[in-house]
């Protein structure tokens, strides 16, 4: 089958396009689903450069959607069929085929797109238990928010699902992004300068911390949803209120650094460094998440932004596209 494939761990042209990568055999409790999108994620450049180790060789990417192709008999069992439209997260979806556990299957519903389906699955769901369960309720309704790079990706869901919860947003964003991110309902956005060549913006363009102190009227922010990393580790602290939370998801401008815990003791502040498996460990926890977002979407609460679309051949001009910062929303891959 053709596969976007990675030998050896390195830049987006270690991303190499196969055409007899062999086809995932069907085993218990598995069905084969033949892909029609995968998504593009951080996480998975992370894993070709080999910040976050995997065995080699391996074919990219943790999303996928499409149809299901062959079903074995435990999967028949629970109903699943043939020709059902479905999404999921499994690692290795940049091919044509992948096999993938029945409990990891999502049903696509009716008037949702199969692009738009996929396009949930990591980001999608990783903004639902940032905006929902990370935080631990140290964050109360009406209480403030701060959710950098609202302009692409993970935090365009963040920022508007964060406004279904009741929750007041502060966002950043480039300058470049900023016609997106106006349009997520954030109460204030900061809008800063951009990197030339990087997915994140300058985050010394603009005193965020005093601007956050006005905002907040000097009380800071309960949470600080955080996927930027190195570049923003201490304005995020610095922005928390007293016993707020700084969740730290991603890493775009490189790892945060180690810090000393007695950093926190200013404000008493909490600190967390999630990862989206942790909170869906369960096939119910997983189905409750999808359920509440397929439903926002369906009542045109949410909006999905598809911003390009590139054919597998392209694999790695698709993670250089992400890696520069041009994306607007959702990076995908035909298949």
């Amino acid at each position: 089958m053709k596969a976007a494939v990675i030998r050896e761990t390195g830049d987006a042209h270690a991303l190499k396009v196969e055409l007899d990568f062999p086809t995932p055999e069907l085993k218990a409790g598995q069905v084969i689903v033949k892909n029609e999108f995968a998504g593009i994620n951080f996480i998975d450049t992370y894993h070709r450069k080999g910040l976050y180790p995997r065995d080699l060789p391996f074919v990219g990417g943790q999303e996928g959607g499409g149809t299901v192709a062959a079903v074995s008999d435990e999967a028949a069992a629970e109903g699943i069929k043939v020709g059902d439209r479905v999404a999921y997260s499994v690692l290795g979806t940049y091919c044509e085929y992948t096999a993938v556990p029945a409990a990891k299957l999502l049903p696509i519903p009716d008037g949702v797109g199969v692009d738009v389906a996929t396009s949930c699955v990591v980001q999608g769901l990783t903004a639902h238990y940032l905006t929902s369960t990370c935080h631990a309720d140290l964050i109360k309704k009406d209480e403030w928010m701060l959710i950098h790079g609202v302009g692409g990706g993970t935090c365009q869901w963040a920022a508007q699902m964060a406004k279904l919860q009741g929750y007041k947003v502060i966002g950043t964003c480039a300058k470049g992004k900023a016609d997106i991110a106006k349009n997520l309902g954030c109460d204030e956005l900061i809008i800063l300068d951009e990197v030339p060549g990087t997915a994140y913006e300058d985050y010394e363009s603009v005193d965020i911390v005093e601007r956050v102190m006005e905002v907040t009227g000097g009380v800071g922010c309960k949470a600080v949803i955080d996927g930027i990393g190195k570049s923003t580790v201490d304005i995020s602290i610095n922005s928390l209120a007293h016993r707020g939370i700084f969740i730290s998801f991603g890493n775009a401008s490189g790892a945060v650094p180690a810090f000393p815990v007695l950093r926190l003791i200013g404000k008493s502040g909490y600190v967390t460094r999630p990862k989206l498996l942790d909170y869906i460990t369960t096939r119910e926890q997983l189905v409750e998440r999808a359920d509440e977002l397929f439903g926002w979407l369906k009542a045109g609460q949410l909006s999905v932004s598809v911003d390009t679309t590139f054919p597998l051949e392209e694999a790695a001009e698709g993670h250089l596209y992400l890696e520069a910062g041009k994306s607007k929303g959702k990076v995908l891959y035909k298949i």
